[in-house]
């Protein structure tokens, strides 16, 4: 059933407040399905904002979640450590190899680049040099997104989620975005020599930043734009070179969706800090981290309160939510790499199909690990999230219970992992049928 967001008391987050607008109303899910309050399963082809990673009410995450609320509901993470905390952080770090120290949890994507930032930014005041306890701003990307709280916000590239909100920005420097399917430099793959990046060696020339903050291989909310490694490794150099902190905002690309556990290990490029969330407890509930090097806890050992970083939230390592990710973490040790990988092949052979079906109305088909994407090759507005384009394309799929949220004029869907093939041939067929658009 669906109704508008005007009839409910819940403010219905990124949608239209008007009569004109449409929302579902979920009753229950299994699997890869959502199921509304008259019985009908709608495909949810984007695993509820890319977190349903196992699909819904997996069994081994449902029985982790009950075993645990027979034991310890909650506990304030301050002065006190638990058993699921502790045992979820060694777990995260051994999928990294003990790439990283520490692990410091909140509950979502925007506060872990913020822990992450305010890392950066205390680990240089900490600094025993006078002049690197000056430095305090970021190096950041036009077609990034961070989150919408203030500080993940600003460090996100200028665009419609938060443009109206200039006012609360701090000083940043924005670079263009790669993007090696459309190369904004008009190069190749194959000989570029990432000259997407001199204009950062100027920069960095010129300014001590504190930090750079990117998406690894894949630029998610703005637009699902692939890049390659060899950006990522020249950026390291850069940052290495001037001395200037990394983080990685894996909040989409940790915990499998391109092939590995992270996206860093991929491409070979290891940051000073990462941002996970999403997937990490299968989305079953709010869970976020961040991924500390031991190069930059080092500076936060200290018996000075004033060195110290102060910083907690309420629901900081629910017992609860990291008893789920651990087995969350386990399915993905176990199978889930695996069932990636198959989704690779398969979205490859189909998108194939679909480019031969809808020929030149599509751009830019592409796959990675669990991702594929393409852009409806029409453009009638700023090709930006609130393209009209998205919103049509999303009403036709509906028709065949296939649920998508399109950016702008880019169409991608990102399934569980565990996806059945007959629903994946349903999402594809319900594709297809854009033909007549």
């Amino acid at each position: 059933m669906e109704t508008n967001p005007l009839k409910t008391h819940t403010w219905v987050p990124l949608t239209l407040q008007s009569e004109s607008e449409t929302i579902l109303q979920v009753l229950r899910a299994e699997n890869e399905y959502l199921i509304d309050e008259n019985g009908e399963y709608w495909l949810d082809a984007i695993s509820s904002w890319w977190t349903k990673i196992f699909g819904h009410r997996h069994p081994k995450l449902m029985s982790a979640l009950k075993e645990q609320m027979e034991v310890l509901d909650h506990v304030m993470l301050a002065g006190n450590i638990h058993e699921p905390a502790e045992n979820l952080s060694k777990k995260i770090l051994e999928l990294t190899d003990f790439d990283f120290k520490k692990v410091f949890y909140s509950d979502n994507g925007s506060n872990a680049v913020e822990i992450a930032l305010k890392l950066v930014l205390q680990y240089h005041k900490n600094s025993p040099d006078p002049n690197d306890t000056k430095r305090s701003k970021f190096l950041v990307f036009t077609d990034s997104y961070h989150g919408d709280s203030i500080g993940a916000m600003n460090v996100s590239g200028q665009n419609y989620f938060n443009r109206v909100f200039g006012e609360l920005r701090f000083p940043t420097d924005e670079l263009k975005a790669p993007n090696c399917l459309v190369c904004p430099w008009g190069k190749k793959v194959d000989t570029c020599s990432v000259e997407c990046l001199e204009k950062a060696e100027e920069s960095f020339s010129k300014e001590n930043y504190a930090g750079v903050v990117i998406e690894p291989l894949l630029f998610g909310a703005n637009g699902m734009v692939f890049y390659e490694p060899k950006f990522l490794s020249r950026l390291r150099e850069l940052t290495m070179k001037y001395s200037t902190l990394l983080i990685f905002d894996e909040v989409f690309t940790g915990m499998g969706r391109l092939g590995n556990y992270f996206a860093y290990q991929k491409a070979n490029v290891k940051p000073d800090l990462i941002a996970m969330a999403k997937g990490l407890t299968g989305g079953v509930l709010p869970l976020a981290a961040t991924l500390v090097s031991e190069k930059v806890y080092e500076r936060f050992i200290t018996d000075d309160p004033y060195k110290s970083f102060f910083h907690a939230h309420t629901m900081t390592g629910n017992p609860l939510a990291c008893s789920v990710g651990l087995a969350a973490i386990s399915i993905l040790e176990s199978e889930g790499l695996e069932f990636v990988k198959k989704l690779e092949l398969k979205l490859k052979l189909r998108s194939k199909a679909l480019e031969n079906k809808l020929g030149n109305k599509i751009q830019n088909p592409r796959v990675m690990g669990g991702v594929f994407a393409f852009e409806w090759n029409e453009q009638i507005a700023e090709d930006e999230y609130l393209n009209p384009v998205g919103k049509r394309i999303k009403k036709e799929l509906a028709k065949h219970r296939v649920l998508v949220r399109p950016l702008g004029r880019t169409i991608y869907i990102t399934p569980p992992y565990t996806i059945s093939d007959l629903a994946l041939d349903k999402i594809f067929f319900a594709l297809e049928s854009l033909e007549h658009l």
